[in-house]
């Protein structure tokens, strides 16, 4: 799980770099704290509240603090760590109903609730690896050489470059991530993809790309 971290903090004067790659200071610590817990007590699905007490913050304060530094709110922070261990479980053959209770969760809705809204996938659909789905792939001229675009009908499922004569590695790699698929050739559905990912015009705040992991 890579965490990106902004500087623009509050940190006490006597902030330095510690050995020229950490910082330390009262804001860092705290937001340190509160990563190390999530990241252990995970299971327990710990609550802002919890979270706050535990590092010495209010829950607003932390909130604030939280999101300024990693960029992104304390409850999504968990639930990133939450599903990053959903799938390794899930890789290592778990059922659904034993990965549940062992992410803490009361029982698999809650696991299919997390992947729907975070990946746009079942955990079902993620453990067969995209049995029964279909993936509509196709070529578009980019900025960045060939793109191969890979959608679904829940969103964009793979994006990946290449140049001209490389198109057939790139596709193996890309459908080698859902062996089980079934791929149709179709740049009448991935052209809206493309235009939504390359031209900046149609970049909206208000309507974030559905993106399937």
């Amino acid at each position: 799980m890579n965490v990106q971290m902004t500087m623009n903090t509050r940190m006490e004067p006597s902030a330095i770099l510690q050995n020229d790659i950490t910082p330390v200071g009262s804001d860092y610590e705290i937001v340190r704290r509160a990563i190390e817990k999530i990241s252990l007590d995970y299971r327990d699905q710990p609550s802002l509240e919890v979270l706050a007490e535990a590092v010495g913050e209010t829950p607003t304060g932390l909130q604030k603090l939280f999101t300024r530094w990693a960029g992104l709110s304390p409850k999504a922070f968990l639930q990133a760590v939450t599903l990053d261990h959903a799938r390794r479980l899930l890789d290592s053959g778990m059922p659904l109903l034993e990965t549940s209770f062992e992410l803490g969760m009361s029982g698999p809705g809650r696991l299919h609730d997390l992947f729907v809204t975070h990946e746009a996938m079942s955990p079902g659909d993620y453990k067969t690896r995209g049995a029964g789905l279909t993936i509509r792939y196709g070529y578009h001229i980019s900025p960045f050489g060939i793109a191969l675009i890979m959608v679904t009908d829940r969103g964009l499922a793979g994006l990946a470059f290449c140049d001209a004569g490389g198109e057939r590695a790139a596709f193996a790699d890309m459908s080698g991530r859902w062996p089980n698929a079934a791929y149709v050739e179709d740049m009448s559905a991935t052209q809206p993809y493309a235009a939504r990912v390359f031209d900046p015009t149609k970049w909206r705040a208000d309507q974030p790309l559905r993106v399937v992991m």
